[in-house]
């Protein structure tokens, strides 16, 4: 999966594809212990596009504009 697709992405459906990479990963992991993978790089992918998925989200997160009150100057005294 390319950055540009997951940021193409609304936030929930990246929660979706994270959830669902982080299950394929935990299940390729405990398969390995039993037995040979037939394709043992997808492992590695699997940790890259779950990564990206985090970093993205944080992007996000960060982007939006938090609400708080309207900064307030201090008046200049006149003498």
């Amino acid at each position: 999966m390319k950055a540009t697709e997951i940021r193409n992405m609304t936030t929930d459906e990246i929660l979706h594809s994270l959830s669902d990479l982080r299950d394929e990963h935990f299940k390729l992991r405990m398969r390995r212990t039993g037995e040979e993978l037939p394709n043992p790089i997808r492992l590695r992918m699997l940790k890259r596009d779950i990564a990206r998925c985090e970093t993205i989200l944080k992007e996000k997160a960060s982007e939006k504009p938090s609400v708080s009150a309207p900064e307030v100057k201090p008046e200049k005294k006149s003498k």
